[in-house]
């Protein structure tokens, strides 16, 4: 009797890119970014849920997605509880009044109490909005890209700000997995696994693993010779890191002017090309000190060009329809009014939901290599 059995996976399935993931979803944060349009950003919201769930892996630092669509409710819950409260009162619809705190002088501008309008309801609603949809599409990215072959497509000039950057962002992945975990052991041994006691009880099985896995990190880093570095002068050193540092605190001015709806285009884009090219040049000098092993880099193919692409596409609608028409991408609060919907954000939005299509589909389990071809053979039984 014969049993035939198959290595690898499908040719057609591989891991994507980390790189092209975090660029399709910052794509869809800057686009956040500029809007307070509530059915743009509801629509954002769902294209990153759509790309998720049809390419989201098997592993566990993929189930965070629902711990971010949390959070960005609890911020929208937030931003309108302080409007409730402290915020001042805008537009004439009263909904309720709340029972009012007279405040000293030198507390003038912020009340405790007191009307509470739609409008300003609306306002604090679509400010909320907006920041939660770009924690989620955040969420998204780490759902998708994962953080062990995002450290390997860092330049090897930012290893260690890139290992930095990796733990920090596995993190909330690792924490929901262990929190679900410690749950399921509490529930097998007929614990309450909700409320107050529940918290308490996993509180120090959850701060257990995080510290052993700091210690087996640390462990393994050392082992693997990190931080290793070639002999490079003092002067070289020191132009290196003067220019590293100006090419990022440009860069992040770049970025933020572009974010910004107020900052003007004039200066903020000359100044990230100009951090970005500085920052290359600094990488590119830093990077012939480093020593650094790649073992089996992820390509760069036709798939992620698309994935990222499409990132990019719907940013630049998004920022396109601001100077084309700002008032559609803004909702009227005093008097509230219903939402637009302008036709090029939504190409943009259809364009950000291609790499459920283009992207390939990944393989059935994530410990499967992404470089195997499928190789038969059999077994004489």
């Amino acid at each position: 009797m014969k049993a035939a059995f198959q290595i690898g996976n499908n040719a057609s399935t591989r891991w994507l890119h980390p790189g092209a993931w975090w660029v399709w979803a910052l794509g869809l944060a800057t686009a956040a970014s500029r809007t307070l349009n509530p059915l743009l950003l509801v629509l954002i919201i769902v294209v990153a849920a759509l790309v998720v769930h049809a390419r989201k892996p098997d592993a566990p630092w993929a189930r965070s997605f629902i711990f971010f669509v949390k959070l960005g409710i609890a911020i929208i819950v937030i931003r309108v509880m302080v409007q409730v409260l402290f915020g001042a009162a805008i537009g004439e619809t009263t909904l309720f009044n709340l029972p009012s705190v007279t405040l000293p002088e030198w507390m003038a501008g912020v009340r405790l109490g007191g009307p509470v309008t739609l409008e300003s309801i609306l306002m604090a609603f679509y400010d909320g909005l907006r920041l939660a949809t770009i924690i989620i599409c955040i969420g998204a990215a780490n759902s998708l890209a994962s953080p062990s072959r995002l450290l390997k497509s860092v330049p090897a000039a930012l290893y260690e700000i890139g290992v930095s950057v990796v733990v920090a962002l596995t993190f909330t992945p690792k924490l929901v997995a262990d929190v679900s975990r410690v749950q399921a052991a509490r529930h097998l041994r007929g614990r309450v696994t909700r409320g107050p006691r529940a918290i308490a009880g996993a509180a120090m099985p959850v701060l257990e693993g995080a510290l052993e896995g700091s210690i087996t990190l640390a462990a393994a880093m050392d082992s693997r010779g990190y931080g290793r570095r070639n002999d490079m002068g003092v002067k070289a050193q020191r132009t290196t890191s003067t220019l590293l540092a100006v090419g990022l605190i440009a860069a992040c001015i770049g970025t933020y002017g572009l974010v910004a709806a107020t900052s003007p285009m004039l200066l903020s884009a000359p100044m990230l090309i100009i951090g970005v090219g500085a920052s290359l040049v600094a990488i590119t000098r830093s990077a012939q000190s480093a020593v650094r092993t790649r073992y089996r880099p992820d390509p760069w193919w036709i798939p992620e060009w698309l994935v990222a692409i499409a990132g990019i596409f719907i940013a630049g609608t998004f920022i396109i329809s601001m100077w084309i028409s700002p008032l559609a991408m803004e909702t009227q609060v005093d008097p509230a009014m219903w939402p637009a919907l302008p036709l090029l954000p939504l190409i943009g939005l259809v364009i950000a939901a291609t790499p459920v299509l283009t992207a390939p589909p990944i393989p059935r389990t994530y410990g499967e290599s992404p470089h195997i071809t499928p190789q038969p053979f059999e077994v004489a039984a």
